[in-house]
């Protein structure tokens, strides 16, 4: 019994200081953001001032509105080419050029963010001719960002896919559904969580970036990372502080609804299929 409570003791420190090792910064800096004093690590007082001066930033909000905007668009472009890309992946078992077709779609999984920046501004200048081609800013900002985060939707949707019983679906078109019926009532439903899953990973690798968006950006289109990475280049200021302390409780609060909306859907998933067998037996 004494070694069993030492082997629990052991693993809760070595589980305490490894989250503490990735939260105690966090939370530090959540604490920073209410400093008073214009030095960012040193502590004189309470204060939320740095609050208002970063609501009077306007540069800063420039950059955190660019960026908003393109990782929505951005997690909704992937959630449905990825989604698309996930059918042909597990529906498909056979066609030419799938392993071509597989390895294109995972090749952002493995490959280093800065070849994929360099190779996409090289396209972008190569394309620059073209009329009507966008040029170097939001637009291109938002096609290497699709780019990078359409793998990892796949990934997500394609894992679902796999598990779904296919059964449910040819009994559906046995009654008379079409395809498309059948994947907005049938399918959709059952991988809603992967795809709320899918959008809000690709919503959140946008919202990071800053390699990628350094290459295909233009002198107008400078998204809130790389605001950030450049003041923080010449100092740490405690607005930095502020905004990274509602960008923690922003995105927290997107996990929480994520999480109760897959919650939810899973519920409702499990009930259906434990009134399908019902129905059945």
């Amino acid at each position: 019994m004494s070694m069993v409570r030492g082997n629990r003791w052991l693993s809760w420190s070595v589980l305490g200081l490894g989250f503490g090792f990735l939260y105690l910064p966090i939370l530090l800096l959540m604490i920073y953001s209410f400093n008073e004093s214009k030095l960012a690590t040193v502590w004189s007082g309470f204060s939320t001032r740095w609050y208002g001066e970063l609501f009077n930033n306007r540069q800063i909000l420039d950059a955190l509105w660019i960026s908003l905007k393109v990782a929505f668009w951005t997690a909704c472009a992937s959630t449905v080419l990825g989604t698309m890309a996930a059918m042909v992946m597990t529906r498909f078992k056979r066609f030419p050029g799938k392993t071509v077709f597989g390895a294109l779609i995972t090749a952002p999984l493995v490959m280093p963010e800065v070849i994929l920046g360099f190779s996409l501004m090289t396209l972008l200048v190569a394309m620059g001719g073209i009329p009507g081609f966008p040029a170097r800013g939001v637009t291109s900002i938002w096609i290497a960002h699709v780019t990078f985060t359409l793998s990892f939707v796949t990934v997500v949707v394609s894992s679902r896919l796999q598990e779904l019983d296919r059964s449910l679906e040819e009994a559906a078109m046995d009654l008379g559904a079409g395809r498309l019926k059948v994947f907005l009532q049938i399918t959709l439903p059952i991988i809603a969580p992967a795809l709320v899953a899918g959008w809000l990973l690709a919503f959140t690798l946008s919202l990071d970036d800053v390699v990628i968006a350094s290459f295909v950006a233009g002198p107008s289109s400078t998204t809130l990372p790389m605001k950030v990475f450049a003041s923080v280049r010449m100092g740490i200021k405690p607005e930095i502080n502020a905004l990274a302390t509602l960008m923690v409780l922003a995105v927290s609060l997107a996990a929480v609804v994520g999480w109760f909306v897959t919650a939810r859907a899973e519920k409702r998933r499990q009930r259906d299929m434990q009134m399908a067998l019902q129905d059945k037996g």
